[in-house]
């Protein structure tokens, strides 16, 4: 049912009828963590963040005597599971402890320094329980669904809390999105010395209200279509809706036939139960999907 409500709704923008869009106005923006690629069991950033402050503890063992490096140097990841619970429940107390501790591992590093450590762990590192490079836990229907809005004239943007730089030196190669349309949160720069650094603030959670703010700061234009899978995309979903005619597509991780991702509703119980109310077309992974990932 997914599929169809998606052909329709593409056949009326791009076609020649009374609700054709100029190419220029087809714009479609994509959540990263849980609707491009899998989450679970941490979203992939979390993952590389995780072993940056392993190498700090191991460097300077006091560290371990307060969160987040003594749930990563126990092994124990459920404190950082929770406190990622605990922001979609509206208490970001302990993400705030997160982000102080991403803080000190960036401040003063330059821009291209990072991106560099970024590419070294896609290079090596490979999903946590899957054991997959992380390129290849890209959800495959979704790969398509960008290519098929980019035959019909669509602009995608990926649109994430996720931090942007993160995300950059993957989107090419797994998403087929240039780096000048990721839009995602980010830690404060600054010039210093011919470089782009790092500061030690943080600028902007691109997450929940935050997401169409930065879609008009960055882009300049409501979208068409928005594509996203949790609670903080639903400011986002409903952002689009003022067109017309518009998509507002909810990926729902109900898939329990061992395909390799496991099923889940926690941090979008708010997104489904309003979907109905709220006009989302939700996409079963269950149902709507014939494969999960790449062969």
């Amino acid at each position: 049912m997914a599929r169809q409500t998606i052909v329709d709704f593409v056949g009326c923008i791009a076609g020649d009828g009374r609700d054709a869009v100029p190419v220029e106005g087809r714009v479609a923006v994509f959540d990263n963590d849980g609707t491009l690629w899998t989450e679970k069991p941490m979203p992939t950033q979390l993952h590389f963040i995780v072993q940056q402050w392993a190498a700090a503890a191991r460097a300077d063992p006091s560290l371990a005597e307060s969160e987040p490096y003594r749930s990563v140097v126990a092994g124990d990841f459920s404190w950082l599971g929770a406190a990622i619970d605990k922001h979609y429940a509206g208490d970001d107390a302990d993400l705030q402890v997160v982000i102080g501790a991403l803080l000190k591992l960036t401040a003063g590093m330059s821009v291209e320094v990072y991106e560099d450590a970024v590419d070294a762990f896609f290079r090596e590192a490979q999903h946590l329980t899957l054991g997959r490079p992380y390129s290849s836990v890209v959800y495959q229907p979704m790969v398509e669904l960008l290519r098929y809005l980019e035959a019909n004239g669509f602009t995608c943007y990926i649109v994430s809390g996720g931090d942007r730089d993160f995300m950059r030196p993957m989107t090419v190669a797994n998403d087929g999105i240039p780096p000048e349309r990721v839009v995602g949160s980010a830690v404060g720069l600054i010039y210093e010395d011919g470089e782009v650094r790092y500061s030690s603030t943080f600028g902007f959670l691109d997450d929940g209200p935050q997401k169409p703010v930065r879609i008009w700061s960055r882009i300049g234009r409501r979208p068409l279509v928005a594509v996203g899978n949790s609670d903080g995309d639903v400011p986002m979903l409903q952002y689009v809706q003022k067109h017309p005619l518009s998509l507002s597509l909810l990926i729902h991780h109900d898939d329990d036939t061992g395909r390799g991702d496991l099923p889940y509703d926690k941090g979008a119980e708010e997104a489904l139960v309003g979907a109905a109310a709220n006009g989302f077309t939700v996409v079963s992974v269950r149902d709507d999907w014939a494969r999960v990932f790449p062969e």
